[in-house]
């Protein structure tokens, strides 16, 4: 099983994370951000993983450390669920609408860290959330996750939709690109032999 469980307590945040990438999208989330619940509840239904996370934070100021840092812990978590990457399928995209919004999401587990993000995103906040935060969250995500992501936003004008439409996206490259490879199971996608 390609199962993993991640503490980390900070001066800022105190964040127990589980993550199940062979799960079916059954997820419990308390970040003690109502927005970025919803959205890591869907990233987990859209990715097939299970997901489990608790975060206490310094909510009181902002919603930024605890984001930033459950983006830590959950690229932490899926790096180490990982392993050696044998099998992997290794890449995944996906174009998805999400109403007016389509975004489009293409993941490669390099060994890379590497973000590129191009949204337009009209408001500064959905609800109490700072929009600048979902790029924060995938900044984190990516470094510690160690792949490259590239997420582009192909129409809409909708915050909400634009930034659900990006969760989702992700989550489908990434279920994608995670997959096992039934006649490559054994392999190490990469002709270096390592990833």
């Amino acid at each position: 099983m390609r199962e993993i469980e991640i503490v980390r307590k900070t001066g800022e945040t105190d964040i127990a994370l589980a993550l199940n990438l062979d799960g079916a999208g059954k997820s419990v989330i308390d970040s003690g951000c109502g927005f970025l619940d919803h959205m890591l509840t869907l990233f987990a239904k859209h990715a097939g993983y299970d997901l489990t996370v608790r975060c206490v934070g310094d909510t009181q100021v902002d919603y930024h450390h605890t984001t930033e840092d459950i983006g830590i812990a959950l690229g932490q978590a899926f790096y180490r669920a990982l392993g050696d990457k044998r099998g992997i399928v290794r890449y995944g995209d996906i174009t998805l609408p999400m109403d007016e919004t389509l975004i489009m999401a293409a993941v490669d587990i390099s060994g890379r860290d590497y973000l590129s993000i191009a949204l337009d995103l009209n408001a500064e906040k959905v609800g109490d959330f700072d929009t600048e935060l979902c790029e924060e969250f995938f900044l984190a995500f990516v470094r510690e996750a160690k792949l490259t992501l590239h997420i582009r936003q192909l129409a809409g004008k909708n915050a909400h939709h634009i930034i659900e439409g990006v969760f989702k996206a992700v989550a489908r490259a990434l279920a994608a690109a995670t997959a096992i490879d039934e006649k490559k199971k054994d392999e190490i996608p990469s002709t270096k032999g390592v990833l």
